[in-house]
């Protein structure tokens, strides 16, 4: 007798059905790691009700990935030994080895000390424990291989596609939150360890790629914080809070979380205000009184203007408004020329002639107004490094003086000079600079 053959049509539904089925058990699975075990018993990021959690847990068994308390334990060293010899999966070891490496090799060392006895408390997650192994036969194999099989013919296929190759890319999909996630992206939280957020990671990770942010605020429910990023492990959790599954959703304040991006920011800012040449500090500047300042005017174009001495020798030929302005004011105070009464100059302008200072005049800024209005718009807001010293007594301050008033101080013997105009070199702070002094026998 003839056997009919199946029809090709047939034959190519069945196989739609059972790649869209591996899809759908791959989601299914991979919830049971980002959702469960990761954001909810890993991290107790929020709470959810015995149903949920018994889904989690048998879900999380079909990713073949040891049972809660193992996977947990091992998370919560890496979160507290992170990229230390007691990581387990330390970035520091190479991209192998955070990647498979960790789970192939036995290390020399083992991981560090996890608190896991929450877990050990909760009854689903010590049954999820204790029966394990048949756990995992049943939501990896059996139940992928028998809706395929039963529903639509496809035996080998569901075992092949929704079983085994689903189960592989449930791996590579948590090992890369291990891997790719410590190396690729940026960091605009933290930059002290490894994580990095990054979009790629996240599509392949279900929403675990924003790493930087998650090892920052690692009690967060949510990895991505923005609308737009990718985070379909958020999105569930929220849908099961509004089905009244989930509770208690804990997100880390947003006023410490733009803290965090704000210091990066500034940390940013910082290295690139450290490749920009600033003029010299003005405590490096020496002090030079009225007589002296005009004094040594006659042999060099000085100009005073807030309180600082500038050397305009460099300039005087290629002020726009011509050389005869300067010269006018040489060994005068043209503040007020400069400030607006004669023209109004810009901040490009202000900030060239703090590069040309030489010398602070003795009482010159007494007034507050005065003192903000010297700043260069440029470094009105620069951002500076604070290092703690030692406290200090008074009596070991090389400026200590028994004499407690100002006024009784003898003035100095011999006026100061003025320093030559140079500019501190570029990646250099201004109190890394050596001042330039000319020498007291040389003529001005």
């Amino acid at each position: 007798m003839l056997q009919t053959p199946r029809c090709p049509l047939a034959r190519r539904r069945g196989s739609c059905l059972t790649a869209a089925f591996s899809v759908f058990w791959y989601v299914v699975t991979a919830l049971g790691i980002t959702a469960g075990y990761h954001r909810l018993w890993a991290h107790r990021s929020y709470n959810a009700t015995k149903a949920l959690e018994v889904w989690l847990a048998l879900a999380g068994a079909g990713a073949v990935q040891g049972s809660i308390k193992w996977w947990s334990r091992g998370h919560r060293a890496h979160h507290r030994y992170t990229d230390t010899d007691l990581d387990p999966y330390s970035a520091h070891k190479g991209l192998w080895w955070s990647h498979m490496g960790w789970m192939l090799v036995i290390p020399r060392r083992k991981p560090g000390v996890a608190d896991i006895s929450d877990l050990s408390k909760n009854k689903i997650v010590r049954w999820q424990h204790d029966y394990y192994v048949w756990l995992l036969i049943l939501m990896s194999y059996v139940i992928p291989t028998v809706i395929p099989g039963l529903l639509w013919g496809d035996f080998k296929g569901g075992f092949f596609y929704a079983g085994a190759m689903r189960s592989a890319f449930v791996h590579h999909s948590t090992f890369c939150v291990n891997s790719l996630a410590h190396y690729l992206g940026e960091a605009p939280f933290d930059d002290k360890h490894t994580p990095r957020d990054h979009f790629v990671t996240a599509l392949v990770t279900m929403g675990e790629g924003y790493h930087n942010f998650h090892h920052q605020f690692p009690m967060d429910y949510r990895n991505a914080i923005k609308w737009y990023q990718y985070d379909p492990t958020k999105w569930f959790i929220v849908a099961c809070q509004w089905l009244g599954l989930a509770y208690q959703l804990k997100a880390f304040p947003e006023n410490e979380v733009k803290k965090g991006q704000l210091t990066m920011e500034l940390k940013k800012l910082k290295a690139k205000s450290d490749k920009i040449e600033w003029p010299m500090d003005s405590n490096d500047l020496p002090i030079v009184s009225w007589e002296s300042f005009q004094e040594q005017s006659k042999t060099r174009p000085l100009v005073l203007i807030s309180g600082f001495i500038h050397d305009v020798s460099a300039f005087m030929d290629e002020h726009p408004g011509g050389k005869h302005l300067i010269k006018k004011n040489l060994g005068k105070d043209a503040t007020t020329a400069f400030f607006g009464g004669v023209y109004d100059h810009s901040n490009a302008a202000h900030n060239l002639l703090a590069m040309m200072r030489v010398g602070v005049l003795h009482g010159g800024l007494e007034l507050e107004a005065d003192k903000i209005r010297a700043v260069p718009p440029s470094q009105r807001l620069q951002i500076h490094h604070f290092a703690v010293t030692p406290a200090l007594s008074p009596a070991s301050s090389p400026l200590y003086s028994p004499v407690s008033s100002a006024r009784s101080s003898p003035p100095p013997q011999t006026p100061p000079m003025l320093a030559s105009p140079s500019r501190p070199a570029a990646g250099k702070s201004t109190d890394e600079i050596e001042v330039l002094k000319l020498d007291a026998s040389e003529k001005l």
